[in-house]
């Protein structure tokens, strides 16, 4: 059961006692905590919340891991040289080689720096105490997109020339003439809108409807257990449904750390490759 969801299930508890004996569905205030600390910088107002930290936290946990897992290395690698390697090896092999190309290695350690900061992110989901990942909060999956965005535009202007690169999206290899009054705005939109914004939208809205049924189905149990007569016997099928819907949230947490790298080195190989 959820720390999110016992609190949740406080405040039904209190709900329960002024009259209002309903299930209350969980909203979007845990998305928008209240701020711990405010500061203003070069006239910009900043807020750190109880999401900020968790992504400092998150990070530095991964920094760690993967400063002691290379600290050491030897020929016979220990079980954390062995994770930290095998994390590394199938961004490098399976997304710098296979994916962006012979022109990809260079590229890996920005690829894997990007898969373990997402992985972290979406791992904070189910640890004690967090139970939120900071990629369910559409600003951090936008910073994501947007730096990716302008690595994407810029490897294809530094390969390609800003003259070649900005034609061949504009006017596509090998499309007939007449074509290009269809073919052009699709071009336009699919490498300067849809890319970075679908980009942005796949993590976010994962990781969002992940949170959503993991403080459904705890909240729901926590509920049942406190109403009582007839309600407590589904009880244990909605705390068996968190406990399940735990284990699928593991594996989003992987897949979407991959895909996000994956669809990135899709962008990188395009941007290297001298058509689209």
């Amino acid at each position: 059961m959820t720390s999110s969801a016992i609190a949740l299930g406080n405040v039904l508890a209190v709900e329960s006692d002024s009259g209002d004996t309903g299930f209350q569905a969980p909203g979007l205030g845990e998305f928008f905590p209240e701020a711990i600390a405010r500061f203003s910088l070069l006239g910009i107002d900043f807020e750190i919340t109880r999401i900020t930290l968790i992504l400092w936290v998150a990070t530095l946990a991964m920094t760690a891991f993967l400063y002691f897992s290379s600290r050491k290395a030897s020929i016979v690698p220990g079980r954390l040289q062995f994770a930290g390697e095998s994390g590394y090896s199938l961004v490098r092999d399976g997304i710098a080689r296979d994916v962006v190309g012979p022109k990809g290695v260079p590229f890996a350690p920005f690829l894997a720096s990007l898969f373990f900061f997402i992985l972290a992110n979406n791992f904070m989901a189910i640890v004690p105490l967090a139970q939120i990942s900071p990629m369910s909060k559409f600003a951090f999956p936008v910073v994501l997109a947007i730096i990716c965005y302008v690595l994407y535009i810029y490897v294809g202007i530094r390969e390609q020339g800003a003259a070649k690169y900005f034609k061949d999206i504009f006017f596509l290899p090998g499309v007939p003439g007449y074509m290009y009054v269809l073919v052009t705005p699709i071009e336009v939109l699919q490498n300067f809108v849809v890319r970075p914004v679908t980009l942005a939208i796949r993590l976010f809205a994962n990781m969002f409807a992940g949170h959503m049924l993991l403080v459904v189905f705890s909240l729901g149990a926590v509920y049942l257990f406190q109403v009582g007569n007839f309600s407590a016997v589904f009880g244990p099928i909605s705390a068996l449904m968190a406990i399940v819907m735990t284990f699928f949230e593991l594996l989003v947490i992987i897949l979407q750390a991959y895909v996000f790298t994956v669809l990135m080195g899709t962008y990188l190989n395009a941007s290297l490759e001298a058509e689209h």
